[in-house]
């Protein structure tokens, strides 16, 4: 069978494999539970059935607001089954995007994951006109558990669930996504099973795994269609996927699953490569200067450059020495990492490629399922500094202004309850993805910045914020940066320091400090930052370049305001919650 509606992926397993042993995995009290498929096909059955039976019809909206979870994915698919629309919702997201999502989407009920979470909706629930109960995946007093969902399904009922099941279509809607709104209010993106289900198959004829082997450890957000459709495909190539507890403990979890593949986003990415740089500046004499040696191998290297015998001897060297302990932290299994959501930077590409760890940075958006390109395992088939070829079945066309416009089985529906934002976004089929970009030998696509984040400067020169802040990120010591500037002389940057790494250098400099205020005031820091920042501009035209910067004490996170549950930086509320420190740049 091929797959056509997302349960399908289920029922393909078990059909194709007779089933397997671990479908989906999870730690509960610090042990390993484990769900095969026909246990995960018993449970969507009964949990489909319950939701017929408590009055769920097709169309209505049920939300699901919890961490990575199997019981995350009973809720789906089980919504899936019947025609119920799924809204994923993040965990982590403010009571002013709770109301609102709950509200546009006329949220039935919730399922929600635990006492705080609940609380959190219990808080507004007065406010959620269309809200007629909420349900736990942990225990909390006086909320009904999922677990009463959890019934055995008569003759009757089993026919009738079959029969609502076989009426599902691939036109269908799925699901409705809220993307993260940096330029306003979330958005709805309407999903049907075609889209995601395209999407799924296509995405995993590019996993380098045999089919119905492997194991894929997950611990982005299920809440974002990123991670969502990547477990559908790895369900549609029947691999095992276990949930980490949190990304906190992502590092155990690899050594423990050793998994053949994952995802993660750039800021992850980058955490796990500063990680390891400060492992190797803790180091001592020869040791220090073989990893350093090995770092700066791995900075150069490029996957599409044929080496010369000498590099072959040094490759070997220094995978020896260094760069097997690296996939050894990874569980040492690792065939592929996909990187999406935010551009990564081609040193943490160069550098991982290098150690055996095929970093594979790809691109799309909530809008088209979401994958839209993705570099692949293979030195003809992956390029630095591009987001590689587009998924089989989709087309990527530049427009004359530069921007990227997407047609294929994956674009969405339209965005809900927006009709005229649907008709200006996806324009006779063509998605207009407000990206800026380019084909690189006609076939590897390259990003060059948010087609709304451009800015002019107050001489009329165009800057892509985007480009200056990837340069700018490389250095070790800045952990978060937005670059401003729009009607200004010149652009500048706010920058929030890699405080592990700056206390470390400042410790060796023998810099004194209290807290972190008084660190970022002293002077031989303001100097260590302009001349990170003097590296970062060789590389940028005169009007490009950062003249001046303000270091940040805060970290900038969702739970603040200031990025996104993906982490991209809200630079509306960004220049706003700083205005005086950049008014004071400007004064």
């Amino acid at each position: 069978m091929k797959p056509t509606r997302v349960f399908d992926f289920i029922e393909q397993q078990k059909q194709k494999y007779n089933g397997i042993d671990v479908c989906l995995a999870a730690k509960e009290k610090g042990t390993w539970k484990t769900y095969s498929t026909d246990d995960v096909l018993q449970i969507i059955n009964q949990v489909s059935n319950s939701l017929l039976q408590y009055g769920i019809q097709k169309g209505d909206k049920v939300a699901i607001v919890s961490e990575n979870r199997p019981e995350w994915n009973f809720i789906d698919l089980a919504c899936s089954q019947i025609g119920a629309v799924a809204v994923p919702i993040y965990p982590t997201i403010t009571i002013e995007d709770y109301n609102y999502i709950f509200n546009h989407a006329e949220i039935k009920i919730a399922f929600i994951e635990s006492n705080a979470l609940v609380k959190k909706i219990k808080s507004i629930q007065d406010r959620l006109t269309a809200l007629e109960e909420i349900f736990s995946f942990e225990e909390v007093e006086n909320i009904r558990s999922w677990k009463t969902f959890l019934k055995d399904i008569s003759d009757e009922e089993a026919n009738q669930l079959a029969q609502i099941k076989q009426n599902i279509t691939e036109e269908d809607l799925y699901t409705i996504v809220y993307t993260s709104g940096t330029t306003g209010p979330p958005k709805g993106v309407m999903l049907t099973n075609r889209n995601v289900v395209t999407n799924a198959i296509a995405a995993s004829k590019t996993l380098p795994v045999e089919e119905g082997n492997g194991k894929a450890l997950s611990f982005l957000p299920l809440s974002h269609v990123y991670e969502r459709t990547s477990v559908f495909s790895y369900l549609n190539h029947s691999m095992s996927v276990y949930y980490a507890e949190s990304v906190i403990k992502v590092g155990e979890a690899m050594k423990e699953v050793k998994p053949d593949v994952f995802c993660t986003v750039p800021r992850l990415l980058e955490k796990v490569y500063d990680t390891i740089v400060g492992k190797g500046m803790e180091t001592k004499g020869l040791k220090k200067a073989i990893f350093f040696w090995a770092l700066n191998f791995g900075l150069k290297y490029d996957p599409r450059e044929k080496q010369s015998f000498w590099q072959k001897i040094q490759h070997k060297i220094a995978d020896s020495l260094v760069f097997s302990k690296w996939r050894e932290a990874l569980g040492g299994n690792i065939k592929n990492m996909n990187v999406g959501a935010a551009a990564l930077q081609p040193r943490l590409i160069r550098s991982f490629w290098a150690a055996g760890i095929k970093v594979c940075e790809g691109y799309g958006m909530s809008e088209a399922s979401p994958v839209v390109c993705v570099n692949r395992i293979t030195p003809e088939t992956m390029m630095v500094g591009t987001v590689g070829p587009t998924l089989e079945g989709i087309e990527v066309k530049i427009a004359s202004d530069g921007e990227i416009l997407i047609k294929g089985p994956n674009i969405m529906k339209g965005y809900y309850k927006q009709p005229e934002l649907t008709a200006e976004t996806v324009v006779d089929g063509w998605l207009h993805t407000g990206d800026i970009g380019e084909l690189v030998d006609g076939k590897f696509l390259k990003i060059t910045d948010r087609k709304k984040e451009l800015f002019k400067t107050s001489a009329g020169k165009y800057i892509a914020p985007q480009l200056l802040e990837n340069k700018l990120k490389e250095s070790f010591f800045i952990e978060q940066v937005a670059v401003i500037g729009s009607n200004q002389k010149f652009a500048s940057a706010l920058i929030v320091p890699n405080f592990e790494a700056l206390e470390r250098w400042s410790q060796e400099q023998q810099i004194a400090f209290d807290t972190k205020q008084e660190l970022i005031k002293n002077n031989q820091v303001f100097n260590k930052f302009k001349k990170e920042i003097q590296k970062a501009n060789i590389d940028f035209a005169r009007w490009e370049k950062i003249q001046k910067f303000k270091l940040l004490e805060n970290e900038w996170t969702v739970e603040t305001g200031e990025v996104t549950p993906t982490l991209k930086p809200k630079r509306k509320i960004i220049n706003k919650k700083y205005e005086s420190e950049i008014n004071e740049i400007y004064d």
